[in-house]
């Protein structure tokens, strides 16, 4: 073998070190979050739960009640919604069946943002009545639990955000599961590397836990109303103040936004896409984690036994135990042993989506096409941007 099919092989050997690091950094997470957040008994700060509402969500009833069935003192609810929106209904009818609840319903944002969702957050944010607030989009789904869990790690002054990890409701389709074990075996890992190396500079849009300061202190939501990833940047500015951002071993549910396999693979690029936009270096750098093309590749270039058990018998072993370790022993999710068979299949579709990344220079918007400029969505054609909200 020549010296240069020398070098790839210990190139291909680089996402088994990034593997072993990411089964380190989930048992060392799952230790301590568990350790640092036991049952909040005693801490219940008057909390502002905010929901930013567009269309009708799969469930969405049972998704907004979940908030309304919150063992927890002293909270409010507040929906901004359109007067025209088939959420509507639902939340006239949730009002009726929940009266002991705080619930009140803002019509409209009043802005005009390229990113909707912000622009609807401005205003919730300005309408709150509690300085620590929730937010969480209209297709989550908590526990009675949640509002408990999230308040806790206020009680230490240095904290000044918290979100929560996320997983699936009941999944109904061969596309919902290989999106679960996709989140579980490949997204949290990297997240809990990223808790291990820099600790946490971001939050998840399942579940942004705030206090109203911290929004005021990076100029409000105001000042990100025209760019996308609206939860990455909340992490980023929050922790710019010197407050820490913690990352909660609480689950949320979340219903799948997607129908079929072509949809999820679109909103996937999109993301990828987005994320490359905002991170090159570190989206580059994910060439050095993709273990089964790294040792399919092992294997082309010196096809023997020693290699195949090597590089691919490390790849299945190494895969199962991350996967085993974050998705049963850290989020105690059912019926993932079947699962871990679709775990190669998410690996070969994710890095496709990685590669087609590279080939994206605009992001598609609420159906309009967009580049993305020092942060800031700026419309391909600003005649057929967005309007008013």
């Amino acid at each position: 073998m020549t010296i240069a099919g020398y070098i790839v092989l210990m190139v291909a050997a680089i996402p088994g070190i990034y593997y072993l690091l990411a089964i380190y950094s989930s048992a060392h997470y799952f230790r301590v979050a568990r350790r640092e957040n036991p049952p909040n008994t005693d801490f219940f700060p008057p909390i502002s739960c905010l929901k930013p509402i567009r269309g009708l969500d799969d469930d969405a009833y049972e998704n907004y009640a979940s908030f309304c069935r919150q063992d927890y003192p002293d909270y409010e609810i507040l929906f901004c919604v359109d007067g025209d929106d088939p959420a509507l209904p639902v939340l006239e009818k949730l009002i009726a069946d929940f009266p002991e609840r705080k619930i009140r319903l803002l019509y409209g944002s009043g802005r005009d943002a390229i990113n909707d969702k912000v622009g609807r957050l401005v205003r919730l944010v300005s309408e709150a009545q509690n300085e620590l607030l929730v937010i969480t989009d209209g297709d989550i789904r908590v526990g009675p639990d949640y509002l408990r869990a999230v308040a806790h790690p206020f009680r230490d002054p240095k904290v000044g955000g918290a979100t929560t990890l996320y997983v699936s409701t009941e999944e109904t389709t061969l596309v919902q599961e290989l999106q679960s074990v996709g989140m579980i075996s490949d997204f949290f890992a990297g997240i809990l590397v990223a808790w291990q190396l820099d600790g946490i500079k971001f939050m998840f849009g399942q579940s942004i836990v705030t206090k109203r300061e911290h929004i005021a202190g990076f100029g409000g939501y105001e000042a990100i109303e025209n760019r996308p990833a609206d939860d990455l940047n909340v992490g980023r500015l929050v922790a710019a103040q010197g407050y820490e951002v913690k990352l909660l071993p609480y689950r949320v549910k979340t219903v799948a936004d997607f129908q079929g396999l072509k949809d999820l693979f679109y909103k996937r690029v999109r993301w990828m896409t987005v994320m490359r936009l905002m991170r090159a270096k570190g989206h580059f750098g994910l060439i050095f984690t993709w273990g089964l093309v790294w040792a399919l590749i092992a294997v082309a270039i010196h096809p023997s036994r020693p290699i195949v058990i090597g590089y691919l018998g490390s790849y299945v072993v190494l895969r199962v135990v991350l996967t085993w370790l974050i998705g049963i022993h850290g989020m105690r999710q059912p019926g993932m042993w079947p699962k871990m068979l679709l775990v190669p299949l998410w690996d070969a579709m994710a890095f496709l989506i990685w590669i087609l990344s590279f080939g994206r220079k605009t992001i598609r918007w609420r159906g309009f096409e967009y580049y993305l400029r020092d942060g800031i969505l700026v419309p391909v054609d600003p005649a057929k941007s967005h309007g008013p909200r």
